[in-house]
């Protein structure tokens, strides 16, 4: 049986790169220069994403590494997207991005 952590973490992950892609879409109808930083930070956050979620659910070489840097990206993304609060996609991504770097916090200290 699997650790309850690495589940909530792949999860957290997936839902985080769909949260972004969201925000990254929205956010380009919306204002592409005015939201030049969250759509990049949410864009590169989506693969990111993806990638661990991925590489977590093949036990690769570089799980943690990669673990760590997810983290420090939906924590990036998140702070960009909180100061947005008339922008509902960016509270939603934002939202998704703080759950997902408490999820790979949790699987780093397991």
């Amino acid at each position: 049986m699997r650790d309850p952590n690495f589940e909530q973490c792949v999860q957290a992950c997936y839902e985080c790169a769909v949260a972004c892609d969201q925000c990254a879409a929205a956010s380009l109808d919306i204002n592409a220069a005015r939201m030049k930083r969250c759509i990049s930070l949410a864009t590169d956050c989506a693969s990111v994403c993806r990638l661990c979620a991925a590489m977590l659910a093949r036990n690769g070489e570089f799980s943690t590494a990669l673990c760590t840097l997810c983290a420090l990206m939906c924590d990036a993304c998140a702070r960009a997207c909180t100061p947005h609060q008339d922008m509902e996609h960016c509270q939603v991504c934002a939202g998704a991005c703080l759950a997902c770097t408490l999820a790979c916090q949790d699987m780093l200290e397991a």
